[in-house]
C-alpha cells in the first residue's frame, strides 16, 4: 500500500523573520502614502463613529490610523516594523491627530479580549504568515458586536497577479498560504468562522497612477520591501527577466493610453460584524 505522505509544516518564526526583514526593507511608506484612499473608503464603509475605540493591524505608514483618526476616534495603530510607525508618528503629528503608536506583532497582539470596538486592517494583516492565528487575535481583540473591516488584495486583481508572478521566481515557503486568499470571501469565512454574525463584502479597485510603467517599476523596486528583496535575491538574467514579466503585467492591466501608467487593482473590502 502506498504511503502518502503528509503536507509539509510551515516554520512560521522562520517566515514572520524573513517577512519583517523584507518589509523593513527600502521605504514602504512612500508606496503606502498612495493608498490612502483606501483607508478613508474602509471607515466610511465601516460607519466610525466618534470616540470608538479602533485598533489598525499591521498599520504601515497609518493611511486607515490617520482615516479614523480623522473621524474623532481613539485610535491605536500597531505594525512590528518600527520604522513604519516612526512614518505615521510623523503624519498624525502634522495634522494635530492624537494616535497611540505601538509595536505588535498581528499574530500575537498585546491587548485583553474585547479590548476595541473596531478592528481594521488595510492591505496588511493579509501578508501574515499563520493566517488562522492572525484572524483569531483580531476577533479576539474585537468586542461582542464591534465591527472587523479589511481592506485585501483579490488573487485575480493586479496586485494578486504581482504576487504570484513573484512566487514564480522565489517559491513561498512551504505550508503557507497565499496572502491573496484574504480576498476572497470563502477564505475569510473560514477564518473568522463562529465570530461572525454579518458579513460583507464589496469588490473596489485601487488605481496605481505613474508617470509610466518603469516609473512604477523603479519605484517599487527600491520602496516596495517584497519587491526589493525578490530583485536583490535573484540572479542577474533572472533580475532583468523579472523586471521584464514586471512590465508586460502592467502593460496588461494598464488603461493609459498616453504612455502613463493607469493601472486598476482590485481588492476586497470587508465588514464583519462579531457575535
Amino acid at each position: 500500500m502506498e504511503t502518502v505522505s503528509a503536507p509539509p509544516l510551515a516554520d512560521f518564526a522562520a517566515v514572520k523573520q524573513k517577512q519583517q526583514a523584507a518589509w523593513s526593507a527600502g521605504d514602504y511608506a512612500v508606496i503606502g502614502t498612495t493608498l490612502q484612499i483606501v483607508g478613508e473608503t474602509l471607515c466610511e464603509a465601516l460607519d466610525l463613529r466618534a470616540g470608538e475605540r479602533v485598533l489598525d493591524v499591521a498599520a504601515g505608514n497609518g493611511n486607515a490610523t490617520l482615516a479614523a483618526a480623522r473621524r474623532w476616534c481613539d485610535v491605536v495603530s500597531t505594525d512590528y516594523v518600527g520604522a513604519l510607525l516612526e512614518r505615521g508618528k510623523t503624519r498624525a503629528s502634522a495634522e494635530g491627530l492624537a494616535v497611540q503608536f505601538e509595536e505588535a506583532d498581528a499574530e500575537n497582539l498585546p491587548y485583553a479580549d474585547g479590548s476595541f470596538d473596531v478592528v481594521l486592517s488595510t492591505f496588511g494583516v493579509m501578508f501574515t504568515p499563520n493566517q488562522e492565528r492572525a484572524a483569531s487575535e483580531l476577533a479576539r481583540v474585537c468586542k461582542s458586536g464591534g465591527k472587523i473591516g479589511l481592506a485585501n488584495w483579490t488573487p485575480t486583481g493586479f496586485i494578486g497577479e504581482l504576487l504570484k508572478l513573484i512566487g514564480r521566481y522565489i517559491p513561498p515557503p512551504a505550508g503557507v498560504r497565499s496572502p491573496s486568499l484574504w480576498g476572497t470571501e470563502e477564505r475569510l469565512r473560514v477564518l473568522f468562522g463562529e465570530r461572525i454574525a454579518t458579513l460583507k463584502a464589496e469588490r473596489q479597485n485601487f488605481v496605481f497612477r505613474y508617470r509610466t510603467p518603469q516609473h512604477w517599476l523603479d519605484t517599487f523596486r527600491t520602496y516596495y520591501g517584497p519587491m526589493h528583496k525578490a530583485l536583490g535575491v535573484v540572479d542577474a538574467a533572472q533580475r532583468q527577466s523579472l523586471a521584464a514579466d514586471l512590465i508586460r503585467l502592467v502593460e496588461q492591466f494598464n488603461r493609459a493610453t498616453d504612455g502613463a501608467m493607469r493601472v486598476p487593482s482590485e481588492y476586497l473590502e470587508i465588514v464583519i460584524k462579531t457575535r
